[in-house]
């Protein structure tokens, strides 16, 4: 009887500290923010905008500009810490205002799919 309890209790006590242990370490890592892109990956990524929505050559340097001032922006508000959630959306809707405003409508209703195919992409799955 006393061997039962003996065993009961010894694995009560393991399963705690593994649970406990595994708690800790999700809890211990901190998520960080995505890295930004270099000058020569948001040309790239202009560049295959511009195959994929048809963009002329005088839309695509103004769409590059567009670009590299966002990320500028962002990073301007990523050195000084943690931006807030609402911020950030605030950016991203008014480029995306920005950019859609150098495009024709056929180009917007593309950008938009565009948009929405390479934001699966660019997300990990949650698991």
């Amino acid at each position: 009887m006393k061997f039962k309890i003996h065993k009961i209790t010894t694995l009560l006590i393991v399963t705690f500290v593994i649970t406990t242990s595994a708690c800790g370490q999700q809890r211990g890592r901190e998520q960080k923010p995505p890295q930004l892109p270099s000058t020569k990956q948001i040309e790239e990524m202009v560049s295959d905008l511009a195959d994929e929505i048809l963009l002329s050559e005088n839309q695509e340097e103004q769409i590059l500009k567009l670009y590299k001032s966002h990320f500028k922006e962002i990073e301007s508000k990523t050195k000084s810490g943690r931006p807030n959630k609402s911020e950030m959306e605030d950016l991203k809707n008014d480029f995306e205002a920005d950019v859609k405003a150098n495009l024709t409508v056929d180009q917007v209703k593309l950008y938009e799919t565009y948009l929405k195919n390479n934001s699966r992409k660019s997300r990990p799955q949650r698991q």
